[in-house]
């Protein structure tokens, strides 16, 4: 299994909305996914229509009682799109971690050797804290969602050096399979400028789907759907569809599952 952390240490840079829809069109595509939300705010979880009384075991149970991962996979309405989903007592894992010896390492020993899947996106918090530690150290890869603002920079160059961090004393060999932009608003100058200065800063680990400003996307999670099923036809949709055919050609194809 092909595991993909979903990480920018800065809020709301569309990180939830990427893991969804990502992770719908490789389902689409055939891929058996995974989505493992570890965001104390559940977002991922309601964006795939998983309430909060339907959530009977979550990451809390993997990373604090060392729950085994398929007692806490749930199946949503997507075919062949699966989902660990988060509660709010995610919110204490990292108090209640800190004195665990392997709290970094947790997540990772879940995963281990699992074979139900051949993919699998983790959709991280806002924060560079020891949740997301824990999913860069199970990484087998990093997606990084960038907005296209001039903050996001300063957030990439902060999350590159923790990359650096983690693969010195976690993971060694945790790559990035790319930078996303999100938020794409062509009309704005400063969008373009951003994107070409983190294309002229990173090269080719830059996605050349972009992701668009669009009210769909934003619509579809009070829904309880991605928006690739929302609206299949919208401009958000074809960018995440167009996205998955990029990312595809970035995998190892030795790694899908027969």
């Amino acid at each position: 299994m092909i595991t993909i952390a979903i990480a920018n240490q800065k809020g709301g840079v569309g990180k939830t909305t990427t893991a969804i829809n990502i992770a719908t069109a490789m389902a689409a595509t055939g891929w058996r996914t995974l989505l493992i939300d570890l965001d104390p705010q559940g977002n991922a979880s309601t964006g795939m229509g998983v309430s909060a009384d339907d959530r009977q075991r979550s990451t809390y149970d993997i990373l604090v009682e060392e729950a085994p991962l398929a007692d806490c996979i749930q199946e949503t309405n997507i075919p062949g799109l699966d989902i660990v989903p988060a509660t709010v007592d995610l919110s204490g894992a990292e108090v209640e971690l800190v004195s665990v010896e392997d709290r970094t390492a947790r997540l990772s020993s879940a995963l281990a050797n699992h074979t139900g899947h051949d993919i699998c996106f983790i959709d991280c918090p806002p924060s560079l804290g020891l949740l997301t530690l824990n999913a860069l150290g199970a990484a087998d890869t990093l997606m990084v969602p960038l907005q296209c603002e001039f903050f996001a920079l300063e957030g990439l160059s902060q999350l590159l050096q923790t990359v650096e961090r983690v693969q010195q004393r976690f993971n060694p060999d945790l790559g990035i399979v790319g930078v996303v932009l999100t938020m794409f608003d062509r009309r704005n100058r400063l969008t373009d400028q951003v994107s070409d200065d983190v294309r002229d800063c990173l090269g080719g680990l830059v996605f050349d789907s972009v992701i668009p400003r669009n009210v769909r996307l934003s619509e579809a999670p009070s829904h309880g759907l991605p928006a690739l099923v929302y609206d299949h036809g919208c401009s958000g949709s074809r960018a995440y569809i167009a996205l998955a055919r990029e990312l595809i050609g970035r995998l190892p194809e030795k790694r899908k599952a027969a």
